[in-house]
């Protein structure tokens, strides 16, 4: 009996799981027949940078959008459209797929611009929060801290600024100026010379701060927020022309 019974419960387990697998087929057979109602573009954008819209998104998606209306969701490559989407430097990440009235939606999500790259002998571009680096935008101009020098050149021809050698430290530098809110009212712009020694230009007071290259930041950091709030009220916001701490240990103002 023991036996028998064993045997019976394998034989409803696996006229269950069949069952399943037909209601599964079933489904995505249904779903491949939906007709495509109308296109939906929702874009996920973080600290409203409009670099693009709605209408760049269906330009991104390479479809004859006049055509597409009624068509039959199983001719669309969903993952090759958003192959297509993702390889704007704009979009962080897209998602295709169909909702319960037959439209398609398309899911976008914006990179966040951290710094500016600036130069005189070519076009600005962007650094966003991962490291990618972007086009300017007509649409739109984000405020940010700006980059300018001859070494920026070297970051212009590479898709993320991580994969130059002094990527990271400088990422680590735009990032802590971003999330410190006495820094990101301070900070204005890093100047890079042909070296990567960097001088900072404040928004108030007229001093360059040469910080050196973005190496030993916490160190560097502290010293100078503590020049800013003990010796500069003391002194005057405009008695010092230059600031240095490239030097160990200590602060030179003149």
């Amino acid at each position: 009996m023991k036996i028998k019974f064993n045997i019976g419960k394998k034989l409803k387990i696996g006229a269950s799981m069949a069952v399943l697998f037909v209601l599964i087929g079933f489904s995505e057979g249904q779903q491949g027949e939906i007709a495509v109602k109308d296109i939906v573009i929702k874009i996920e954008n973080i600290r409203e940078n409009h670099f693009i819209d709605e209408q760049d998104i269906i330009d991104l998606m390479e479809l004859d959008y006049a055509n597409l209306k009624g068509a039959s969701l199983r001719r669309l490559n969903l993952k090759e459209i958003e192959k297509r989407i993702k390889a704007d430097r704009f979009i962080e990440n897209a998602q295709l797929y169909s909702d319960v009235k037959g439209n398609l939606v398309v899911k976008a999500t914006l990179r966040r611009p951290i710094a500016r790259i600036i130069r005189s002998d070519g076009p600005d571009a962007y650094i966003s929060e991962d490291g990618t680096i972007m086009p300017t935008s007509e649409k739109f101009t984000a405020r940010v801290v700006l980059i300018s020098g001859s070494y920026v050149k070297n970051f212009m021809a590479l898709e993320n600024i991580r994969q130059h050698e002094d990527g990271e430290e400088l990422m680590e530098m735009l990032y802590t100026i971003g999330q410190d809110n006495f820094w990101r009212a301070q900070v204005a712009q890093l100047d890079m010379d042909s070296k990567g020694r960097i001088n900072i230009i404040p928004q108030v007071g007229g001093q360059t701060i040469e910080f050196g290259r973005a190496e030993d930041l916490n160190i560097k950091l502290r010293k100078l927020k503590i020049f800013y709030k003990e010796i500069l009220p003391q002194m005057g916001w405009n008695k010092y022309k230059r600031i240095s701490l490239e030097y160990s240990g200590q602060i030179v103002a003149e």
